[in-house]
């Protein structure tokens, strides 16, 4: 049987361009973001970009981390870690396929109420930040995706990703996510 995916880390910077931080918990703010993270304050590098998108929160699965390392490696360039991708969560046990196909879709982080909204492409930011090239092409369809923060509540490292079924009330979701692949 697969494990349900996790949360296997917790990033928030609270200015554009600075570090992200990396943190056991945090607390999200419905409709917001994350506290203490620069979207939530509205001063995150693309918090005024046109059209406005929501940004409370990115996923990025730890495979799609490991697969865009990989090719970067194959090319000698530098790797990407964790916070270097500028995702707010990294997301074990779940592919980069999978967590795309989140978009569209209420699902549950720690039981909080998350709705994915689009795929986050990734962009140069990273790449110029910390001065390594070719981040676009590695996280190509391995970026991970942006969501609305539905319910407020604490996150912690460790929690469960999950998403209902059907048949399930929004308020118990299937915690056998993806088992059966």
């Amino acid at each position: 049987m697969k494990l349900a995916p996790f949360i296997r880390s917790i990033y928030v910077a609270p200015d554009a361009g600075v570090p992200m931080q990396k943190v056991i918990k945090a607390e999200l703010m419905a409709h917001i973001g994350i506290q203490g993270d620069r979207y939530a304050q509205g001063i995150g590098t693309f918090s005024k970009a046109t059209p406005i998108k929501v940004r409370h929160i990115s996923l990025i699965a730890e495979d799609g981390i490991r697969t865009a390392n990989h090719l970067l490696e194959i090319n000698h360039h530098p790797q990407f870690t964790g916070s270097e991708t500028r995702r707010n969560i990294i997301i074990s046990q779940i592919s980069s396929e999978e967590l795309n196909q989140l978009v569209g879709r209420t699902f549950y982080l720690g039981g909080l109420a998350l709705k994915g909204i689009e795929l986050c492409d990734p962009c140069q930011r990273p790449a110029k930040l910390l001065k390594k090239p070719d981040f676009i092409n590695a996280f190509s369809t391995r970026g991970g995706i942006r969501a609305a923060i539905l319910e407020s509540g604490m996150l912690f490292s460790g929690s469960e990703l999950s998403i209902p079924h059907a048949h399930n009330s929004p308020h118990h979701p299937n915690q056998l996510f993806f088992n059966d692949k």
